[in-house]
């Protein structure tokens, strides 16, 4: 029993930060997120009765660190199923893992799509949403295409799709600005800011008013007041992560760099924003007809190690063959 699937890691525009409910992977916060078109997670699973165990190789390199994750999703996948084999998975990506990137979205709604094909559960795809939440609340949204959004008032909560990319086609630029995995894991990192910064409780509470106006932003494709929500929403997020003690530092001195070329090109009339996840990563969304003047303003900014330009993308999907 074998299927492979592709999914595209998401980007949040108004994100989430810390847990309501840490044993069932609950966000504090509602988010809401991009898909991206150009980066993705393709990952196949095998279910055998000659496996002795789960196994997991990403991009060629068996990962015991991330083992224990995939195989807490694929008891759930058996749960649902009954099925009792154990299931080599095989992940493949075209962007640096562990690195603020969303590798951990994309690759487990990759898993848990492939994984349902391989046993033939028929689930729909708020119920995938929810099964890959439980592994990574991000990756409750990259099931889903174009504009998402992770709302957290129920007890167990999938991600819903709020446009679709074709109707407000923007694009983003994803500047990498290294390619190591980060000291500090986003799960580990929004436990420690909720136990340890002073800013954490006003940080939660202010979130439901982020999320309704970025969503109103959205809908009505008001580009200026979603730049302004999510550039706010942004450094509140990495206020509260400053604030931990200790201290945690995503960024490095490219990414400040590369925020002041963003305000650079918003000066000089180019409608962009920027947004950075828990990494180095720098993530400049922009209106469509601007990509050369953003390749122009960043490309020699020191620190800099690639440039990846993407459009909005699909969601979770299986793959042929």
């Amino acid at each position: 029993m074998q299927a492979a699937a592709q999914a595209q890691p998401n980007i949040a525009l108004v994100k989430y930060w810390g847990k309501q409910d840490i044993k069932r992977n609950v966000p504090a916060t509602p988010s809401l997120s991009i898909t991206l078109d150009a980066l993705w997670a393709r990952t196949t699973v095998r279910f055998s009765e000659e496996n002795e165990r789960d196994s997991l190789s990403i991009n060629g390199i068996t990962d015991p660190s991330q083992l224990q994750r995939v195989t807490a999703a694929l008891d759930r996948l058996r749960r649902l199923s009954g099925e009792t084999n154990y299931a080599d998975v095989s992940s493949t990506t075209n962007f640096p893992v562990s690195a603020g990137l969303a590798s951990s979205a994309a690759g487990f709604a990759a898993l848990v799509t492939a994984g349902c094909s391989a046993l033939g559960a028929d689930l729909s795809a708020q119920d995938r949403s929810r099964l890959a939440r439980a592994s990574s609340a991000s990756a409750a949204r990259s099931v889903f295409g174009g504009f998402v959004e992770l709302q957290t008032e129920q007890p167990d909560p999938a991600a819903q799709p709020l446009l679709a990319e074709t109707e407000w086609p923007l694009n983003v630029a994803v500047i990498v600005t290294s390619t190591r995995a980060k000291q500090t894991s986003s799960t580990a990192g929004m436990n420690q800011s909720a136990r340890a910064s002073v800013f954490y409780d006003a940080w939660v509470d202010s979130a439901p008013r982020d999320f309704a106006d970025a969503r109103r932003a959205v809908l009505h494709q008001d580009f200026q007041m979603l730049a302004d929500i999510s550039e706010a929403n942004c450094l509140k997020m990495h206020a509260v992560m400053l604030s931990t003690q200790p201290a945690l530092m995503y960024w490095n001195g490219a990414t400040v760099e590369v925020i002041l070329r963003v305000r650079d090109l918003r000066a000089r009339g180019i409608p962009a924003f920027f947004t950075i996840d828990a990494g180095p990563q720098v993530k400049i969304v922009s209106l469509p007809g601007h990509r050369a003047a953003i390749e122009q303003a960043v490309r020699d900014t020191p620190g800099v190690v690639d440039i990846i330009h993407s459009s909005l993308g699909a969601g979770a999907r299986l793959l042929g063959g």
